[in-house]
């Protein structure tokens, strides 16, 4: 049968179980719309932003692991795809953002709303595509999506010049339709695309020695005061229950990068909570106390080691991880393993000894009462308002943030319990991430309450996707924590140099409230609320869409935090350890 380019991508898609596509059409991508048109697997979500896609997808991809998928035209559409693209690198989040382009032709002309995407995307991507061949799509789409599942996930771009799109080839139904399931090479997919391949070969290599198995298990069945860090991996790689059994077994506490949270209950004796910048002040000291750190799925983040120097300067280290180039790259390690972290941990178990640790925990029991976080008396203090929130609603309700001090606060004070209810942007640090995504999330966890935390500086952002969210009537709640600045700017303005403010203090605030209800969503301002957390609960319990927004103190700090290049244990805010 005869398929132009455009319908043979469309199928290809449906045959990867893809069920919403978010994104924007533009001139050079509208056949590709044009064949979406006809499919009755796959709905569009009609952003108001590119990035808003992007993120869309992202929600998608963080709360199923499968990639979520976004479309823009050439130019303008490409570029404003950039930053979601970046954010999945970094965070190592798999997406497909399929781009359209001017024709094979045009390509170095200069033509109307020409970009290099291939170019441009090269440093952001785990791989990227330009077809050059309408053919290629038969290989190229499957392949795709198994680069950015497997191994390390990661974002792929794919590039279709228009003429690609609308070209018509004879193809066979039952290939088409049995595409994902061919055996193809890499170098059969790349024949006509000869630039930057290389980092595209890789072989992840777990083969999980059982001598060095029990050299690890060794390590850490002879450690006083083991600890786990556990990073992002452990989401990524489904592997919670494994690190909980572990964790239990040989009664090692665990010590949670900002990604980890919800890999272990909250409520926990085992958990430590979140280490690093604005880490609880008895986690930082005890990880200063370990005499073994046990990384699994980790890239010792600055955020998370602060002086990488100083880091646990008493611990051995093994290091598990599933990318080779993180092994040994910031912190040298004792033993490691390539390895993905659910099988090391599955392997690992049966040579793992039961452990009392008695004295450890009684330590680890001290430091939380005499290095707790800092209490604060205001009703509707952040620190105070994001637990009471926790507290009234589902633990597997999903909670999105954006970037900021109320990013911190939230992953400080809520009770995470469940793997990926938090969706936060780590790596890249992305003020408007938290709504689009919070859509994402919502669009492919339809019974799941989700929760949108967000500042007065970065819901401004992607405001513009309430119409999206709206358009849907999704049951996300909003919520502003308004103190009319950039607070984690003005914050360390007032630490690190000398209280000179600038830029950091908005001369004027939208009225949220009404910004809401102009796009049709119900809202409430707790400006003028008697009771507000009476309201917020009721609030909370009222299906679809919502925005509250929740005055705060314009100088309100997230506190403990380590400075920049300093030591975990050179907290400000935090009483000076001297035990």
């Amino acid at each position: 049968m005869k398929y132009s380019g455009a319908e043979i991508l469309i199928k290809l898609l449906e045959n990867q179980g893809v069920k919403y596509i978010a994104g924007i059409p533009g001139g050079f991508n509208l056949p590709i719309y044009d064949a979406l048109y006809e499919s009755k697997k796959i709905k569009h979500i009609l952003a108001r932003h590119e990035q808003g896609a992007g993120f869309i997808a992202q929600g998608i991809s963080r709360t199923t692991n499968k990639p979520g998928v976004c479309f823009a035209t050439s130019g303008p559409g490409t570029t404003n795809l950039l930053t979601a693209i970046a954010d999945a690198k970094l965070d190592s989040i798999p997406l497909i953002a399929i781009t359209g382009q001017v024709s094979l032709s045009a390509i170095g002309t200069d033509a109307f709303q020409e970009v290099d995407a291939y170019g441009l995307t090269i440093p952001i991507t785990k791989h990227n595509f330009l077809v050059r061949d309408p053919y290629d799509l038969l290989t190229i789409i499957p392949e795709a999506f198994k680069i950015a599942s497997e191994g390390r996930p990661g974002p792929v771009l794919i590039d279709i010049p228009k003429n690609i799109q609308t070209s018509i080839i004879e193809c066979d139904e039952y290939f088409l339709s049995n595409s994902s399931k061919q055996e193809n090479t890499i170098d059969s997919i790349i024949s006509n695309d000869t630039k930057n391949t290389s980092h595209i070969k890789e072989k992840i290599k777990t083969s999980l020695k059982k001598s060095t198995l029990l050299c690890i298990a060794e390590l850490i069945n002879d450690s006083r005061r083991p600890i786990i860090y556990a990073g992002g991996g452990i989401i990524n790689g489904d592997s919670s229950k494994e690190l909980y059994a572990l964790a239990k077994k040989n009664n090692i506490p665990v010590s949670l990068s900002l990604m980890a949270l919800g890999a272990i209950p909250h409520d926990d004796t085992l958990n430590l909570g979140m280490l690093g910048m604005h880490g609880a002040p008895y986690t930082n000291y005890l990880l200063n106390e370990a005499d073994l750190i046990l990384a699994l799925g980790t890239r010792f983040d600055d955020r998370a080691t602060g002086d990488i120097n100083t880091f646990c300067p008493n611990a051995q280290i093994i290091h598990i991880d599933i990318d080779p180039s993180e092994i040994n790259k910031i912190k040298n390690s004792n033993l490691s393993m390539v390895a993905n972290v659910k099988d090391f941990l599955i392997e690992i178990l049966p040579y793992i000894d039961e452990r009392k640790r008695k004295h450890w925990t009684q330590r680890i029991a001290c430091f939380r009462e005499k290095y707790p976080l800092p209490s604060y008396g205001q009703q509707l203090h952040p620190a105070n308002i994001i637990p009471f929130i926790g507290s009234k609603v589902d633990s597997s309700t999903i909670v999105t943030t954006d970037v900021g001090e109320h990013q911190m606060w939230v992953a400080q004070r809520y009770p995470f319990n469940t793997p990926k209810t938090l969706l936060t942007s780590g790596g890249l640090g992305t003020m408007g991430f938290g709504l689009p995504v919070a859509i994402g999330a919502a669009l492919a966890n339809k019974n799941t309450p989700v929760i949108c935390f967000s500042g007065d500086g970065s819901i401004l952002m992607n405001i513009q996707e309430l119409a999206t969210l709206a358009d849907f009537n999704l049951n996300v709640k909003v919520i502003i924590l308004s103190n009319h600045h950039l607070g984690l700017v003005r914050q360390q303005q007032e630490l690190f140099f000398s209280g000179h403010y600038i830029a950091s203090k908005f001369i004027s605030n939208p009225n949220f409230k009404i910004i809401a209800e102009g796009f049709g969503i119900s809202s409430i301002d707790f400006s003028f609320e008697e009771n507000p957390l009476e309201k917020l609960e009721e609030v909370l319990n009222i299906p679809g869409p919502y925005l509250i927004n929740i005055p705060i103190g314009e100088c309100e700090k997230i506190l403990p935090m380590v400075a920049p290049g300093k030591s975990n244990i050179e907290m400000i805010g935090s009483e000076e350890f001297n035990d």
